[in-house]
């Protein structure tokens, strides 16, 4: 019996030493993975996109490490915006005490321009054309929320049908300020308090989405200019410049199947051409700043506009991220777009 137990004892530190090998044999990530799971697909969001706005994060990432690359903006953003589906962490990272009465300042303040902005914008021109896709309490402008009750920020994971990108959402009418969010994540990596990431390149903060439609776009930028204007954080020089982005993500024109509805979706493939889309969005500008001007080098304000490779949408319906950027996040060269996350080992930026 005594031998039976012994040989048990060994086969079980055997058995043990092969795991830690094989552990220290495998990538950091690969480490995790009984730590940090992969949150399942939200297959209720390409609806719910389709009809209200939503804010969250499109991310860059190395094409066939998708796996990989949700895992680390799992833990990136845990610190910043708490938990995945219902797990309990708290919200928490270094200094983000200031970060949080900021946000918390931004919200109030947004409320305040929510409820003046119809003295300022075309009510019933911009902001009722957009009634039905993107509703007035929707959530590009921040929730009204129980001060006696403490918010859950979940981020759902949406199935998009190209790689090489994670697209995150927060449910509708529950989100943080998603620039001040990849603004400390800037910070934090300036700092060296927060690590750089191996497999997400960009993180684009989105702050409203809408279909790409005129009306809508423009109701959406109408709403964020203003908003960025308004923001007394923000110091603008007059008059006031501004660049405009659109990122069509190899989506073009000819590549639209004709649906059997033409006119219905007609404007959504119009938009599709980058002048037409570039002009609506600085009609919309114009509309609230009528004295600003456009600046490609050094915009104060860059409106950048991200096509959305949803999958299981209907066909011809195509969706925009919208997002109204300071000067420090964008970078101007080769094209406008987010700053990446890292510089590569020649100190020059990722791409």
């Amino acid at each position: 019996m005594g031998d039976e137990e012994e040989e048990r004892r060994e086969l079980n530190l055997v058995s043990k030493k092969d795991e830690e090998e094989s552990e220290s044999s495998m990538t950091p990530w690969e480490q995790h993975a009984k730590v940090i799971s992969i949150p399942r697909f939200d297959y209720k969001a390409p609806s719910s996109l389709l009809q209200r706005s939503h804010s969250g994060f499109l991310i860059t990432c190395t094409i066939k490490r998708e796996k990989s690359a949700t895992k680390e903006a799992m833990a990136i953003f845990s610190k910043y915006v708490g938990p995945f589906n219902g797990d309990d962490d708290t919200l928490g990272c270094s200094g983000n005490s200031d970060a949080n009465a900021d946000t918390k300042r931004r919200k109030i303040y947004t409320e305040e321009i929510d409820q003046n902005i119809g003295n300022s914008v075309d009510n019933s021109e911009i902001t009722d054309a957009a009634v039905g896709g993107i509703p007035k309490d929707d959530c590009f402008v921040s929730a009204k929320m129980d001060k006696s009750q403490a918010p859950e920020f979940v981020l759902s994971l949406v199935k998009l049908t190209r790689s090489g990108l994670l697209l995150l959402i927060f449910p509708w009418g529950n989100s943080l300020d998603t620039i001040d969010v990849v603004s400390n994540i800037f910070c934090d990596l300036e700092s060296g308090s927060l690590k750089s990431p191996l497999w997400c390149h960009r993180i684009f903060p989105i702050q409203a989405t809408c279909t790409l439609n005129e009306k809508e776009l423009q109701a959406v930028v109408s709403k964020l200019v203003f908003q960025f204007v308004n923001d007394k954080r923000n110091k603008l020089a007059q008059p006031i410049k501004f660049a405009v982005g659109f990122n069509r993500r190899g989506t073009e024109e000819s590549q639209m199947k004709t649906p059997k509805d033409a006119s219905k979706n007609s404007d959504m493939s119009v938009l599709l051409d980058r002048n037409k889309c570039f002009g609506a969005v600085a009609a919309a500008v114009k509309g609230i700043v009528s004295d600003s001007v456009v600046d490609l080098k050094s915009p104060e304000l860059s409106i950048l506009v991200e096509l959305l490779p949803l999958s299981g949408v209907p066909n011809g319906s195509l969706l925009v991220g919208v997002s109204v950027l300071p000067q420090n996040l964008v970078s101007t060269k080769p094209r406008l777009c987010i700053k990446p996350l890292v510089c590569d080992k020649n100190g020059k930026k990722a791409s």
